[in-house]
C-alpha cells in the first residue's frame, strides 16, 4: 500500500507559479511510477507529468512549463508549474504504481495507477 498526500495548490495570478508536493508513505518512490494527474472543472482527468526511474514525461499542454522531480530520501515528488495559465486551473492528484508495472506507453492511463491521493485544487485567475 502506498498513501500519498498532496499539498501546494492555491490561488494565482496568470503566469504566476506554484509547487505541489506530493508526499509518499508505505512504500519508497524511488520503486514506482508517480504522475501527477489534473482534473479541470467540467473535463475528464488528464495526464500532466509522470517520473519513473530517472525519466520524465510530460502531457503535451504543460511541456516547458511544468518540471516534475523527486527527492528520495524525502519519499516526496514534486510538481513545480510555471508561466500559470487559467486553462491550468484544475484539481491535481498524485498517482503511484510499481514502476515495473507502468510503460512509458501506459504511463497516462488513470487505470495504471492503483494508488492516488485526495487532490489538491489549482486556480489560475487571468
Amino acid at each position: 500500500q502506498v498513501q500519498l498526500v498532496e499539498s501546494g495548490g492555491g490561488l494565482v495570478q496568470a503566469g504566476g507559479s506554484l509547487r505541489l508536493t506530493c508526499a509518499a508513505s508505505g512504500r519508497a518512490i524511488s520503486t514506482c511510477t508517480v504522475s501527477w494527474f489534473r482534473r479541470p472543472p467540467g473535463k475528464e482527468r488528464e495526464f500532466v507529468a509522470g517520473i519513473k526511474w530517472g525519466n520524465t514525461f510530460y502531457g503535451d499542454p504543460v511541456k516547458g512549463r511544468f518540471t516534475i522531480s523527486r527527492d528520495n530520501p524525502k519519499n516526496t515528488v514534486y510538481l513545480q508549474m510555471n508561466s500559470l495559465e487559467p486553462e491550468d486551473t484544475a484539481d491535481y492528484f498524485c498517482a503511484a504504481s510499481s514502476a515495473g508495472a507502468t510503460t512509458a506507453q501506459s504511463m497516462g492511463a488513470i487505470s495504471s495507477y492503483p494508488y492516488w491521493g485526495q487532490g489538491t485544487q489549482v486556480t489560475v485567475s487571468s
